[in-house]
């Protein structure tokens, strides 16, 4: 999943934006930019859970 579908499905640019704290000009630019590792990491419990993938168990 790219960062711009990230975004998309976390509610867009406003939402995110105003779930941060950061403005909506900030958060559009991580569309092409990419969101910064820093707020991923300070925010793990918004990007961890919509950008993990179940791994398959081996037997």
């Amino acid at each position: 999943m790219t960062d711009k579908e990230l975004i998309e499905k976390l509610g867009d640019t406003t939402a995110l934006a105003k779930l941060l704290g950061f403005t909506e000009q900030r958060v559009s630019n991580w569309k092409r930019r990419g969101i910064p590792p820093k707020v991923k990491l300070e925010n793990p419990e918004l990007f961890q859970s919509t950008t993990q993938t179940k791994t398959p168990s081996v037997n």
